[in-house]
Order: structure tokens, then sequence, then C-alpha cells
């Protein structure tokens, strides 16, 4: 496909986290851009602001007239729509060239040098990482992330269209669609078992992504892959030591096979930041980066939205805000918040995503969410999946052995935690917990004013 015979770019499922990033570059490239999303975000505000036309109903009447010409329009959809969908229907009937997010994230980085980040963790924190190096060290890389950036306010990074920052995703198996000349992979834990059924499924989609990585692989080390290894307090080829946490932030050494620096300041919780921090560097320092060059730039990374972000900060009071929607995920969060914050009080707040994944890992989900001091659990929130029988958020408190732990409603979040004395609170989830947490934090705000 000839991007450049693209004149108009109309999405369904515009205000994703994927998708928006498309949407912004098309706009930056002075193409018109139009979509559907079922509701308005702070993402789709920001994009009406820089000329998208956005509607909220599934509505053939309100896409602009000038989409519903087949000749220069490409229509972009997300996986997640359903496929009774009336506009989807409609430009697949009338034969415009429609493709997956992933397709055409594919065609724009095919002919740039483009820098993976694969896993099912870690990967939007360590691709934005990443991005910020590429940036900031001046190489004129465009990166598209799956997250808003703390120090950009937005999921794409803006250079030439020579080099690439892709965060690959293995969901619907889109990372396939890309051709990475440099990749790592920080996890392969199982996940999207709705999409891939078996663990080994998973695995194996993953094995078929490194095999289309033309230069370089870099792997967390521990995972069944050939690549340069990476990993934190351990022997590797990229390995980072001497860790000490001084006024909330690290400070380390990172040896490479050519190079090595100490003291290198980094203000991200947790040690798997340390080790997205790490698979970051690996890949810019295989680019051709100095390893002094990507040390200054890690020092002003200030973070990604929802990845362990303080909503309020105070000697006597912290609201963390996390994605964490896996067992692995909650416990970094658990083990990052226990470093920072020993001997201190900490609620979890925790809304499950999917039916499926619930089902698959309620055992798991139980024992990460034991460690918080107090637990409080919203109800699943169902995304694209329909209810399945037994699956509740009452069957999975049932399985987490604390007796500080209830379900909570929505909107008693808040009095919840008023009454639980918190000194930290960590709200978590990949829903709309992401809107409530701004609720809490502003009440939060007008009693501590």
């Amino acid at each position: 496909m000839n991007l450049e015979k693209i004149h108009r770019v109309y999405f369904i499922g515009i205000g994703g986290i994927g998708m928006s990033a498309i949407a912004r570059y098309f706009c930056a490239n002075g193409k018109q851009v139009a979509g559907y999303d079922k509701v308005p975000t702070e993402i789709t505000d920001a994009l009406v602001e820089i000329g998208a036309e956005i509607h909220f109903d599934d509505s053939l009447e309100l896409i602009p007239d000038v989409f519903k010409e087949s000749a220069g329009t490409l229509i972009v959809y997300t996986p997640a729509v359903p496929k009774d969908h009336s506009e989807l229907n409609f430009f697949l009937d009338a034969g415009f060239t429609t493709l997956k997010r992933a397709q055409v994230l594919g065609e724009i980085t095919k002919n740039t040098f483009c820098l993976g980040v694969a896993g099912t963790h870690g990967k939007t924190t360590t691709s934005s990482i990443l991005g910020h190096i590429m940036k900031a060290t001046g190489t004129g890389a465009t990166s598209f992330l799956g997250g808003i950036t703390e120090n950009y306010s937005s999921n794409l990074i803006l250079g030439s269209d020579k080099v690439s920052v892709v965060e690959a995703d293995e969901f619907d198996r889109s990372f396939l669609q890309l051709s990475p000349n440099l990749a790592c992979v920080t996890s392969m834990d199982a996940d999207h078992l709705d999409i891939y059924g078996e663990k080994e499924v998973l695995e194996n989609s993953f094995r078929e992504f490194t095999e289309k990585v033309t230069d370089r692989l870099i792997v967390c080390k521990g995972l069944p892959l050939e690549g340069l290894t990476y990993a934190v307090g351990e022997e590797a080829d990229y390995q980072i030591s001497d860790i000490k946490v001084e006024n909330g932030a690290y400070s380390f050494t990172i040896k490479t096979p050519v190079s090595m620096q100490e003291n290198i300041e980094f203000s991200l919780p947790g040690r798997h930041n340390l080790s997205n921090a790490l698979a970051a560097v690996a890949l810019a320092e295989q680019y051709g980066l100095p390893l002094d060059a990507i040390a200054e730039a890690l020092k002003s990374f200030r973070g990604v939205k929802r990845r362990f972000s303080y909503k309020i900060k105070t000697n006597d009071f912290v609201l963390i805000d996390d994605y964490a929607h896996h067992p692995t995920e909650i416990d970094a969060v658990a083990d990052a918040v226990s470093e920072m914050y020993p001997n201190k009080k900490v609620v979890g707040v925790f809304q499950p995503h999917l039916y499926s994944r619930t089902s698959d890992f309620v055992e798991e989900f139980a024992k990460s969410l034991a460690r918080f001091d107090e637990l409080l659990l919203l109800d699943i929130y169902p995304a694209r999946e329909l209810p399945m029988e037994g699956v509740t958020s009452d069957w999975l408190l049932g399985k987490i052995e604390k007796k500080e732990k209830k379900i909570v409603d929505k909107t008693n979040v808040y009095r919840e935690l008023k009454k639980a004395n918190a000194d930290v609170v960590v709200m978590m989830g990949a829903g709309d917990i992401g809107v409530l947490i701004e609720e809490v934090s502003e009440q939060f705000k007008l009693e501590l004013l």
C-alpha cells in the first residue's frame, strides 16, 4: 500500500491507545482524520484539538461525506470492535481499503530502521523509555507507544520517517505485522489465552516474532529465546548492579558488552522498572548510541501515565495509579511499594479486567492481591466480553486468603478508603478504574487542602 496516495484516514475505535497514536501520526502528516469511538475521553479530546473529527454513536449518518469516497480513503479498525458494527460493515461491503491497526503500523514502519519492544509485561514502559532516549539523543526516531508519556503528554513521539520505535503487541498476534531490525522481549508469561488458548501457542507466536528480527535480539535473562541477555542483579550481557535508593530514586551501575557506567540515576520506582530501563538501554546501545548519552537521557525520563503514577505524594499520604491487570504486574507493584514504603499500611484497590483473564488466573490473582494489607475489589470490567457463568469478583474474593478484604461499588471507593486510614493507596486495573482514580484523587485533594 502506498501511503502517499492516502489522503483521508477513518478510524473505528479511534480512542484506543494504539489507534490514537496512529491517528496522531496521520494528523501530523497532513492527512484528514476522522473516526468513531464509544465514549469521549482525554485521548479523543486531544485528537479533536489537533484536527480530527470524532463522533460517539455507531451511525453511518455521522461519518463525514468526504470519508465515504473510497478513492484515497483508508479505514483502520481495532480487533476489539464487534463484528456487527454498522460503520465497519459499511466500509467492508463497499470495498474500501480496510486494515487492522497492526497492519497499518506495519506499513508505516516497514521502510524505517525499526526497534521493536515485545513482552506480555513491561513493553509500554520500556518502549517509552527507549523513545525518550532516542528523542533526547537526537536520533530523529518516531515512536509509537501504548501509553501516554509524562515527558511528552502523548503516545506518539514525532521524528523522521527513517527510524521508528514500536511497541510490539502480542494481542491478536499484532506484532507479526512488524519488520523489526532490533527488538527485545521483556517477558512471555501466559496472557490473552482468550486469543491463544494455550501458553505454548503464545510462546510460539513470540518465537515467530523474533524470527522477523534482522539484526539483533535482546531478551530478558531466563526466557527460552536466543539473544543478548539482560538482568538486574545477576550476570548477563547487559546487567545492573550496585543498586541504591536515594530520595525515592535509584542509583546504579550498568555493564554492557562494550562499556560500563556508574552512578546512573533513574526515578521510576520498582525493580521491574530497572529491568525495563535496562532493556531500553540495550536496544539504544545496539542502535549505536554511547552509554554516557543514554545515561543522561534516563535521568530526565518522568514515566508513563498509569504506570506507578503518583496522583498524590505527601509525607503522610500517597495515592498511586497503575495499569496492572495481570498477577505478574500486581506482584511488581507490590514489590515496588514495599521497597519504597516499608512499614506503611498499604491498601490495594483492584478492578479485574475480562472474565476470561480472571478465570484463567484466579489462583494467581488471589496470591498477588493477598500481598496488600487491605484489599478493596471492584466488579469485573468486561471490555469486549460477555459474562461467564460463575466468574465474578465474589468468586475471586473467596479465593483470597486475607481477612481485610471486601467487594466495593465504585461509588463507595473513596468512603471505604477513608475508613481504611491507609498510608499508601494503590488503585490497579485496565478498565475504567483509570477514570475512577481521577475522581478519588480530587476528593482526597479537597480534604488535604
